[in-house]
């Protein structure tokens, strides 16, 4: 008994960290949280700014506790519920439409030129990667969407123009390669068509790519405002990010009329615009911030897999 005891001491012992180890953690742990304080803190300083009042924001700056709370700046925002309303209804629709559709275009490519039976695969690979060199001109684009393909003031002038990414079909193509090709081969010996192994087999094996791909589409949806300014005149369809890039408008065309004379600064000074911009900032990043954490895990893995297998 007294040899097994001290085996077990000793082994504990062993266990234990030198205290260059412990110091080496405990300085990574350190510079960790550093790290993440900083990408933390300017979050917070725009949302605690955004319940500051307009003079506290003039007079002491962004502060981590304001001198003066108010809900001045989201009246300001909020002083139009109906349009704010629609316009998330229009952000969220669109956001959620095309993300589908942006994954189920990526996702069949990136199957398609993984495939090494296929035999046209380098070509349009190399076709796809053209067209991120050279474009067509704004023009020319601007008359086929809204003469021939009718996107003018549409759903589909918001969607269409950011359905396919280049970026995401390289990924995808990528990724799939990874997965070894003599589950398809046997797939195909049990009967399945591509269609199905592609449904059934690769999608559900691809789980980390499709929120990879789905977080990079949402992201370029619900921050797109320049599609919206292009094809849409209709209020009620018009995007969020546009809605808040008119106001931001507003608020420096008002400036602009302050500076001629041409308008009371008085009035001008009743407009909350600091405390407004990071009120803005907040409803539109919101959704997103808290999208993120759901599927981290999963996205971070569809990165790394692929962007560096090939």
């Amino acid at each position: 008994m007294k040899k097994v005891e001290k085996m077990q001491k000793s082994r504990k012992r062993g266990i234990r960290m030198s205290s260059d180890r412990v110091a080496f953690n405990v300085m990574g742990y350190l510079l960790v949280l550093l790290f993440g304080l900083a990408c933390l803190i300017p979050f917070y300083l725009i949302f605690i700014s955004s319940f500051a009042s307009e003079s506290a924001l003039l007079r002491d700056g962004y502060q981590m506790i304001p001198s003066e709370f108010s809900l001045e700046s989201y009246r300001w925002v909020f002083r139009n519920p109906t349009r704010i309303l629609y316009s998330y209804r229009n952000t969220i629709f669109v956001t959620v439409t095309g993300t589908c559709l942006s994954i189920v275009l990526a996702t069949m490519t990136g199957y398609v030129l993984s495939r090494k039976d296929f035999p046209w695969r380098n070509a349009f690979a190399l076709f796809f990667f053209f067209t991120t060199l050279f474009s067509g001109g704004m023009v020319p684009w601007y008359i086929l969407c809204t003469k021939y393909l009718g996107f003018k003031n549409n759903y589909l002038g918001m969607i269409m123009p950011m359905a396919f990414s280049v970026w995401n079909m390289i990924i995808s193509k990528n990724f799939m390669k990874s997965i070894p090709f003599d589950i398809v081969e046997s797939a195909k010996m049990d009967g399945a068509n591509d269609f199905w192994i592609y449904v059934r087999l690769m999608m559900p094996l691809s789980k980390p790519l499709l929120a990879t791909l789905g977080l990079f589409s949402a992201l370029g949806y619900w921050n797109d405002w320049y599609n919206s300014m292009l094809f849409i005149t209709n209020k009620d369809m018009q995007s969020l990010q546009y809605f808040l890039q008119e106001m931001l408008s507003s608020i420096e065309a008002l400036k602009q009329l302050v500076a001629k004379g041409e308008m009371n600064a008085v009035m001008y000074e009743t407009v909350p615009q600091a405390g407004m911009k990071m009120a803005m900032t907040c409803v539109v990043t919101g959704p997103i911030i808290f999208l993120y954490p759901v599927i981290q895990r999963h996205f971070v893995k569809g990165l790394t897999v692929g962007a560096v297998k090939g």
